[in-house]
């Protein structure tokens, strides 16, 4: 790893935050700094994507806003989805979901969590 890479990086050029219905600014500002601060992480590949947000019209509906995020971290695609009461809530729900989805890619290569090779008999390594 290189100082190039554990630089702070500015995610938010590369992800693009949409909105569907009536946002404020002040929601919309604290769901992108969250949705910046899960993917902003020292030593990721180039990260991609969109941030979908919608907010029913509808007054009956017990969760009216939801959020759907495609993000692409290097070769891997990270689908997220979530559905609170208010925006503020949304965007916790999300910064959480995405942050473990973004810890799952960054360790998916790590030999410790792998399984222990099979027995011979099973197709395992012969010695």
């Amino acid at each position: 790893m290189t100082a190039k890479d554990i630089g702070p990086r500015d995610v938010l050029n590369t992800v693009r935050v949409r909105t569907d219905g009536k946002t404020d600014e002040e929601s919309l500002a604290y769901l992108r700094e969250k949705v910046g601060t899960a993917l902003d992480r020292p030593g990721l590949p180039p990260v991609s994507g969109q941030v979908r947000v919608v907010r029913a019209t509808a007054h009956h509906v017990a969760l009216p806003w939801s959020a759907g995020a495609e993000i692409r971290i290097g070769n891997h695609l990270v689908v997220v989805h979530a559905r609170e009461n208010t925006a503020t809530e949304l965007a916790d729900r999300l910064h959480d979901r995405l942050r473990d989805s973004v810890e799952r890619v960054a360790h998916r290569g790590d030999t410790a969590r792998r399984s222990a090779a099979p027995p011979p008999w099973r197709g395992g390594p012969r010695r």
